[in-house]
């Protein structure tokens, strides 16, 4: 059986043995939107729960519009089209809007990046500002939370007379669906926010996973933080394997965001019966798996289906290395994961992206990993808690030789852009 996993930018064919393929999960079928410029258009003036976007523009005299940065396949171009015809008309002079790109904590995106992120036009003509959430004294404190979280926001955003969020509604492997309220925090927030927010007290609740909402403490304070910040208008989409657009809702934060998780599931979530033995997976393809940081998200995803002892395969390009200076520094200083996990739940421990390492963690203590990249060497990889593998058929060969000739296979070619569970 042969498959395309979503790899790099040209994807990665391998093949599988037939006899030991259970299926491979995909994306349900799903038509794109045949007009998505217009169905945009409607949505500005109906949307969800909220008065038009040029009803909440008129008046105001600034506004600041959020975006996903380089590793989330936003259409952003198609959003940002008519969302900033509509400011201007509305009397919101060019000069006075601001495009700001949610770092989060990741780099910044310039250059032919944000080129390709907003288009050349946009990028020529807009004010485009990227978030540096390491540099407290460009955020705004905003009080604490009742969970005791520190809220710093972005300035360009606080500041804003009207703001507005854009963004990707896909699981999520803490916040259960990433979208929404994810743009404010952690999107915009400052590192001393998302230290707190990110940290043991909530990634360890075994509610803080893919595809949950209820409960999840991660998104539930998320959404408090952006309710508190303040948004007045949010564009969210949704997407199908090749990246068309399937649904846009638009509107209040959170009612827009619940509806479009509502569709995002009838398309994204496939299932099978019971767990397996090996799972062979990717981190979807370039933009998401540039680095190992990016690429957990890929074994979270799987981590549902696999058994207890399991091994999860993964291909994943890795082309930009490990991830930040900090990510690589816990490898460095910490010698194996269940340690690290208890240090960090500490008060004297802290590196930023720490976060990734505990969500390894967590696959680790269920599933061996084999890791299959060009990006990084052997012997690299080797030092990440993972074990490398020259190719994927190779990884898969020594895993049926371990568990034998009954083991099963699950295929996820789009990697965490698949909600994979089991069936109820």
């Amino acid at each position: 059986m042969q498959v395309r996993l979503e790899y790099g930018h040209d994807g990665l064919d391998v093949e599988l043995p037939d006899n030991h393929v259970l299926r491979s999960l995909t994306y349900k079928q799903a038509k794109p939107l045949a007009d998505p410029e217009a169905d945009l258009d409607s949505l500005l003036q109906q949307p969800i729960g909220t008065a038009s976007l040029a009803e909440l523009a008129a008046g105001r005299s600034s506004a600041c519009i959020v975006i996903s940065d380089i590793t989330r396949p936003v259409p952003n171009e198609l959003i940002l089209k008519p969302l900033l015809a509509t400011l201007e008309k509305s009397g919101i002079p060019r000069d006075k809007i601001t495009l700001l790109v949610a770092t989060g904590l990741h780099r910044p995106n310039e250059g032919e990046e944000l080129i390709e992120i907003v288009g050349p036009e946009i990028a020529r003509q807009y004010r485009i500002e990227n978030h540096h959430g390491q540099s407290l004294e460009e955020h705004t404190f905003l009080g604490t939370s009742p969970r005791g979280v520190p809220i710093w926001i972005d300035s360009h955003y606080v500041e804003a007379d009207l703001k507005i969020t854009t963004g990707l509604i896909e699981p999520h492997l803490m916040a259960g669906f990433s979208g929404g309220r994810k743009l404010i925090c952690p999107g915009i927030a400052a590192l001393e926010t998302i230290k707190v927010w990110h940290g043991p007290d909530f990634l360890e609740d075994p509610r803080a996973d893919c595809g949950i909402l209820e409960g999840n403490p991660v998104h539930e304070e998320s959404t408090w933080i952006g309710r508190h910040t303040g948004c007045d208008f949010i564009v969210n989409v949704v997407i199908d394997s090749n990246r068309s657009p399937l649904r846009f809702v638009a509107g209040d934060m959170e009612q827009a965001f619940l509806e479009g998780v509502d569709y995002c599931r009838q398309v994204v979530v496939d299932t099978i019966p019971d767990p397996v033995d090996i799972v062979v997976t990717s981190c979807a393809g370039y933009p998401l798996d540039t680095t190992f940081y990016q690429a957990v998200k890929g074994l979270a995803g799987a981590l549902s289906i696999v058994k207890q002892g399991g091994t999860i395969i993964m291909a994943a390009s890795m082309s930009e290395g490990i991830g930040s200076p900090q990510f690589k520094q816990l490898f460095d200083e910490n010698s194996d994961l269940e340690s690290f996990v208890e240090r960090i739940r500490g008060t004297d421990y802290f590196v930023m992206d720490q976060w990734q390492l505990e969500e390894l963690a967590k696959v680790r203590r269920k599933a061996k990993v084999k890791l299959v990249s060009d990006g990084l060497p052997a012997e690299t990889i080797n030092r990440l808690f993972v074990e490398s593998a020259p190719s994927v058929e190779a990884a898969v060969a020594d895993s049926l030789a371990e568990y034998g000739e009954d083991a099963c296979i699950v295929v996820i070619p789009k990697g965490p852009y698949v909600l994979a569970e089991l069936a109820r």
